[in-house]
């Protein structure tokens, strides 16, 4: 099986054919494999949100849970005080909040629970899987809570828009211990070893896979996909801002930067022009501010 991928900076570039994938309509197929509890993952959202909205016409994203089932089955962490330090040198390189203090405070006990209860959200539709996923990192990254306890994670049911009577009953269910293990399998057979990577598959080739292996500036994922098609789309319009915050409800400003190619100070500007028009709210977080879309 030969390979093309593309790894860590100072990784070689390896690669991987296409096989066994069954991929629809559009012509790219993204897996996104990440850990709930990997502060790195989380500082792939900004890019994620931007690269849908201006080329996501070409492709479907597919969030694959990773990680070994041992690690997922420790009760606590080894060291809390170097996931502390390692959540909070996150922050200050991608901007995006990592609150390490969860880890001394209120540690994640069961990360294999946190896991179960993201496949069994799935069970309602990807999106509805994606917008739980959302809602725990963004419960434990910024507000340290311990989304392994049962509790935290049916109001993380709640806020995220689903249907909870359903999420209880399929958070201890067989079928979503199986689909978790077929997320580890999908992991081994791409031979995934840290998060967060991608893959990005073309339907229409024989050998269209290539492997993203950790961070990267944003062009970079642009070059790629464009690779992928073999061609050179312009992006689409981005959304106004007020749009934009509709449809996501709760983002960082470093998002927003990203997303609309702003300094950070310049998206604060922008944002509390929709605070005076009651539109949005401010959330300040430990490190830096997130904004809240408003209903009324």
């Amino acid at each position: 099986m030969s390979w093309r991928s593309l790894g860590q900076p100072d990784k070689a570039v390896q690669g991987f054919q296409e096989g066994f994938f069954n991929l629809q309509k559009r012509p790219i197929e993204i897996y996104v494999f990440v850990d709930p509890l990997c502060p790195e993952c989380w500082s792939l959202e900004p890019f994620l949100k931007k690269l849908t909205l201006e080329y996501g016409r070409y492709f479907k994203i597919r969030p694959i849970l990773s990680g070994s089932l041992t690690t997922l089955q420790k009760s606590c962490p080894d060291n809390p005080e170097r996931l502390k330090k390692q959540w909070d040198h996150m922050t200050s390189v991608t901007g995006m909040c990592c609150d390490g203090d969860v880890w001394l405070e209120n540690p994640v006990s069961s990360p294999l629970s946190t896991a179960l209860a993201v496949k069994a959200a799935e069970f309602q539709g990807k999106k509805a899987g994606m917008r739980f996923l959302r809602k725990v990192q963004e419960y434990v990254f910024l507000e340290k809570r311990n989304v392994s306890q049962e509790e935290v994670l049916i109001e993380c049911a709640e806020k995220s828009r689903i249907d909870v009577e359903e999420f209880k009953k399929d958070l201890h269910s067989e079928t979503a211990k199986r689909a978790l293990r077929g997320d580890m399998k999908l992991m081994r057979e791409m031979e995934v070893d840290e998060t967060p990577t991608i893959v990005i598959f073309n339907e229409s080739e024989e050998d269209a896979g290539l492997k993203i292996t950790g961070l990267y500036d944003y062009h970079i994922y642009v070059k790629v996909l464009k690779d992928m098609l073999q061609q050179d789309p312009a992006p689409s319009l981005k959304p106004n801002l007020e749009e934009f915050m509709k449809q996501y409800r709760f983002v960082a400003n470093k998002e927003i930067a990203v997303v609309y190619d702003w300094t950070e100070k310049e998206a604060k500007r922008e944002m509390r022009k929709l605070v005076l028009k009651r539109k949005v709210r401010e959330v300040p977080v430990k490190h830096g501010v997130f904004w809240e879309y408003s209903d009324n």
